[in-house]
């Protein structure tokens, strides 16, 4: 195959929840299509089912039910030892053989909280009915109230407020959480930022740059917002700076600038900046409901997925063919 490529994958950082990599040797078309998976595709666990058996809050049930929802949820994978992939466990309703639900296809929580079960004492006048409150059996499924130990140590509550109840308030509810994914409904998406940006490649001119006065080169130096160049201290010529790739904004002033310094249109760039049409930096921040690179695992293995899945239709039809 002419156009054969193998995309590889180097990461940058990696923390519990937020990971960024390089992704190379490809092109713009599988970088959006990762970053779509990464979305739309990997299956997470979300309340999808609220029965409210009491609720003398302030909020309707609907309220709360739209809240629960948005909750995100953590599934314990004793295989990687990480929040990961929870359809390594749980199917969709719709896949399961069960016709009633099984703990195949559903988790319950429970959630049970009186004012006087929360106050911490006379003067107190509310209380909040937090995720923490919300308790299921199942031994690798929890609610995500704090994206680590260092966050839970500087919040004043106790998870991720839901509802706040004054003296003689209660709520009593059971919530049902299944596998989804958000191109369903949003509330599944296991992601807060997913996104790439392009490596700028940057080619100077060393013939042209040398004809230009001291103050010229100043001026180019100046005019560029992000900083990409320097003067060196030695030659005196332009160079770039160490770590341009993380700064380069592909902004039009250089152009303009340098244009303007040209003797005739026709000559070449003394400055060239442009986007690499082949490599990509991906910064992938997660909900808390899976560890950042959990989920960018995910994403691959749902792609791989599709990919055989198209490559066996399209055998197929050249067999009917």
């Amino acid at each position: 195959m002419p156009n054969n490529r193998f995309p590889k994958l180097q990461i940058l950082s990696n923390e519990t929840h937020t990971l960024q990599f390089l992704l190379y040797d490809t092109d713009v078309s599988v970088a959006n299509t990762l970053r779509r998976m990464l979305i739309a595709d990997v299956p997470t666990l979300s309340i999808d089912l609220v029965s409210v058996h009491e609720n003398t809050t302030c909020l309707l049930d609907e309220y709360l039910s739209h809240r629960l929802g948005l909750m995100p949820i953590r599934y314990y994978d004793t295989t990687v030892e990480k929040f990961g992939d929870a359809s390594k466990e749980f199917c969709e309703p719709k896949d399961c053989n069960c016709e009633d639900g099984c703990d195949k296809c559903w988790v319950t929580f429970s959630l049970g909280v009186q004012f006087s079960d929360k106050a911490t004492d006379i003067t107190c006048k509310t209380v909040s009915v937090t995720s923490d409150d919300l308790k299921t059996d199942h031994p690798n499924v929890s609610m995500a109230s704090f994206l680590n130990e260092e966050e839970e140590e500087i919040m004043q509550e106790d998870g991720i407020a839901l509802v706040k109840l004054a003296k003689g308030q209660h709520l009593y509810l059971e919530a049902k959480a299944r596998l989804g994914c958000s191109k369903e409904h949003a509330k599944w998406c296991p992601v807060a930022v997913a996104t790439y940006r392009f490596i700028p490649e940057v080619y100077l001119n060393d013939t042209a740059l040398t004809q230009l006065t001291q103050k010229q080169r100043e001026q180019l130096v100046e005019c560029c917002p992000d900083q990409i160049l320097k003067i060196d201290d030695v030659t005196g010529q332009i160079i770039l700076e160490p770590d341009f790739e993380d700064r380069a904004t592909f902004t039009e002033d250089l152009h303009y600038l340098q244009e303007s310094m040209k003797k005739k249109p026709e000559d070449e760039d003394l400055i060239t900046v442009k986007q690499s049409e082949s490599k990509f930096v991906f910064t992938v921040e997660s909900t808390g409901c899976m560890h950042a690179q959990e989920i960018v695992r995910s994403a691959l293995r749902r792609m791989e997925e599709k990919l055989i899945m198209l490559k066996g239709e399209c055998a197929g039809l050249s067999e009917g063919v």
